[in-house]
């Protein structure tokens, strides 16, 4: 059936494939680089011995993802010239820029202190660590910008013109301050935050649940969590809907969209320009799951104040591991509105999806790509899941004691970075 398909379709589900999976591991990597930098922060400030070891611990499953993450991120860009040279061909003078300092400034510089910070314990200075982890946060950040202004270039194109029909980068302020991007990343952050404390409340919940001796280790990671959860629950949904007043007309109705249609009619054919019913389920889902979100969050603040609940609440203990899909739903709902509301365009009003699909690539050699790169990521996917929930579920065991930067004592967990 695949090898008859049409290799366009293909060609969108597979990109659709690997940058979804691709996110989710950006999203968890993003909030947990700052909780742990945060935590990281707090122990080397007071000195507290349970802030040490929740870095060794949290920051274990951070690298864990970060590291699958990458293998995930590289797959995904190199689809770009696979399937799509059409795009580099017409639009990658502008489109390829940002994607270049994301490689070079941002990735480079954020995976080489992320080394060494694993490698640096017991070996740097407490300081000299600790800048080491905030350097790998803020680049990672820069990096998920970079993308962002790529990305936001498709949805919202400013800063290029036409010449000979291929697009030249002639206003590189407008590229970088394209409200699209800019929306969209604080939108992402405060998603990676949602998604992390999610995450650190439900892996937490998890062990009061089971009753662990480390009471007050898990205690003290589920009120991070949940603050967490409690601060970043709202301007998610404020910058997303900030989003809306430059969303495509086609996307969202009305005598706009109806102008819009008229106008991509006249200049380039006749063609279906309004958005498939699908970017409207995706609004849908997004905003229930935002609303549930919601709800938990409002019972964290009521019981927050209570710690000893915190411990001692089996139901919601229940409540938050059952919550940790929840950001990662929401935000695959808000990426379907966002990419498949922008079609039949991969530049909006500039470069047609198919006339970016690479010329001569048949429904053959699409369909070995889309199978391969489907099991790839199913079990890389697979190897995550697995990695997480086993090193979360063995929690901090103790091994003896190591120092940490600086000279602080704190156990040494199994097995350590």
């Amino acid at each position: 059936m695949l090898m008859g398909a049409d290799p366009l379709v293909l060609a969108r589900v597979q990109f659709a494939l690997t940058a979804s999976t691709h996110f989710l591991f950006v999203a968890l990597t993003l909030g947990l680089a700052t909780l742990v930098a945060l935590t990281q922060t707090r122990a080397v400030v007071s000195g507290s011995a349970v802030h040490a070891r929740m870095v060794r611990f949290w920051g274990q499953l951070y690298v864990i993802n970060y590291a699958v993450g990458i293998v995930t991120g590289l797959v995904m860009e190199f689809q770009f010239g696979l399937n799509w040279s059409g795009l580099s061909r017409v639009t990658g003078n502008v489109f390829g820029a940002p994607l270049a300092l994301e490689t070079i400034v941002a990735f480079f510089v954020e995976s080489t202190f992320l080394g060494l910070w694993i490698f640096g314990w017991d070996r740097l200075n407490r300081w000299v660590h600790l800048a080491l982890i905030w350097v790998v946060t803020l680049t990672a950040y820069l990096s998920a910008y970079f993308v962002l202004v790529a990305n936001g270039w498709l949805q919202r194109p400013v800063g290029f013109v036409m010449v000979d029909g291929v697009a030249r980068l002639d206003d590189v302020g407008a590229l970088l301050a394209n409200p699209t991007a800019l929306l969209a990343f604080f939108h992402v952050l405060f998603g990676g935050l949602l998604t992390a404390g999610f995450f650190m409340a439900g892996v937490s919940g998890f062990h009061l649940l089971r009753r662990t001796s480390e009471v007050e280790f898990f205690r003290r990671s589920m009120r991070i969590g949940l603050l967490t959860v409690m601060v970043s629950v709202m301007p998610v949904v404020v910058f997303g809907g900030m989003q809306f007043q430059y969303a495509q007309p086609t996307k969202t109705g009305g005598h706009e969209a109806a102008a819009a249609v008229a106008d991509f009619t006249a200049r380039f054919g006749p063609d279906d320009y309004r958005a498939p019913v699908l970017a409207g389920v995706g609004e849908a889902v997004m905003v229930t799951v935002w609303l549930l979100m919601l709800l938990v969050a409002a019972v964290a603040l009521v019981k927050f104040p209570f710690g000893r609940w915190l411990v001692r609440g089996r139901v919601f203990h229940v409540l938050m591991i059952a919550a940790v899909p929840l950001p990662y739903v929401a935000m695959l709902a808000g990426w379907v509105f966002r990419e498949v509301g922008r079609q039949p365009w991969m530049v909006y009003g500039v470069l047609k999806t198919r006339d970016a699909l690479s010329p001569g690539v048949g429904s053959g050699a699409i369909t070995v790509s889309f199978v391969a790169f489907s099991v790839l990521f199913a079990v890389l996917f697979g190897v995550n899941a697995w990695l997480l929930a086993r090193f979360a579920r063995r929690g901090r065991r103790v091994r003896g004691w190591v120092p940490l930067p600086g000279g602080a004592a704190a156990p040494l967990m199994s097995p350590t970075f």
